[in-house]
């Protein structure tokens, strides 16, 4: 729901950033076959969505009518579209599960060295002192059978057998390749937890969350993708670093009373291009909200 402190800037204020915005997406809808009429279906139900869950009045029975007036959209598409619009948090049970079992093989101790990362786990049976993968997947759950989920990880490529017989995690299973279901899951997710939290910034006096981004114009091509390596680098020890202290806190036991109804998401991004010649000026430093 809209807060009565909300300072969001004038809609005329938004057609540059959202035109930047939306213009990777577009180029992405185009490529993947999505025509212009499916993406304004999509975006008339999700208006009506938004207005009806998240500006509603707490002593008021939302309207059509409200929503028409929110909306711009007719009252009687407005009564068609109501209750529709993709549900935000739905996670394929595989993805939920592929992902926790990955971040445990990350962060635990038992599962991963400080230094090396993950460590190689013996199959079952297998010879050898240490944890198996077995070990490993009954440790986050036990719905699955982890031959099964081996099977299938073999297969998608996420796991390899080594010279030792031993099971190790490929760079696929940290980064989903191309059309895996688990990459366009946290293409959704991780898109609307940034832009979400970059929204709510530009309608704060005091911005709640952190967003900041160090970019550079004017460079080489060699200096571009020496600094995309340095920042590769960086982030990924801070990911593991997060992934390692938020493991250790889903493991500890909640104090009396206390409700685990919260949900938490660090991220980052880099991205390089080459910027096509023009009399604009050098546009570097550090950007924040």
């Amino acid at each position: 729901m809209a807060k009565a402190d909300d300072i969001a800037p004038q809609a005329e204020r938004l057609h540059g950033p959202l035109t930047r915005l939306l213009r990777p997406l577009v180029r992405l809808a185009i490529r993947s076959g999505m025509t212009f009429p499916a993406l304004a279906d999509l975006l008339r139900e999700l208006y009506v969505n938004v207005a009806e869950h998240d500006f509603a009045l707490s002593d008021k029975e939302q309207t059509d009518s409200r929503i028409s007036l929110l909306t711009g959209i007719h009252r009687k598409e407005v009564r068609r579209l109501r209750g529709a619009g993709a549900p935000v948090r739905s996670v394929p049970s595989s993805v939920s599960r592929t992902s926790q079992i990955v971040a445990r093989w990350l962060a635990s101790p038992r599962f991963s060295d400080r230094k090396t990362g993950p460590k190689p786990l013996r199959r079952a049976g297998g010879p050898g002192r240490g944890p198996t993968f077995e070990d490993l997947v009954e440790s986050v759950t036990r719905d699955v059978r982890p031959r099964a989920v081996l099977d299938e990880w073999l297969d998608r490529k996420l796991v390899a057998i080594d010279a030792d017989g031993n099971v190790v995690l490929s760079q696929a299973a940290i980064a989903p390749g191309a059309g895996d279901e688990r990459q366009l899951h946290y293409f959704g997710r991780n898109l609307h937890d940034h832009i979400a939290a970059a929204s709510a910034n530009v309608q704060s006096a005091n911005p709640p969350f952190m967003e900041r981004a160090v970019h550079y114009e004017g460079l080489t091509e060699e200096q571009a993708k020496k600094l995309e390596a340095l920042s590769r680098e960086l982030g990924m020890a801070a990911l593991r670093e997060a992934n390692a202290q938020a493991q250790a806190e889903t493991e500890s036991e909640p104090a009396a009373g206390e409700r685990r109804d919260w949900r938490w998401n660090f991220g980052l991004y880099v991205f390089r291009s080459r910027e096509p010649d023009g009399d604009a000026p050098q546009d570097h430093g550090i950007g924040s909200k």
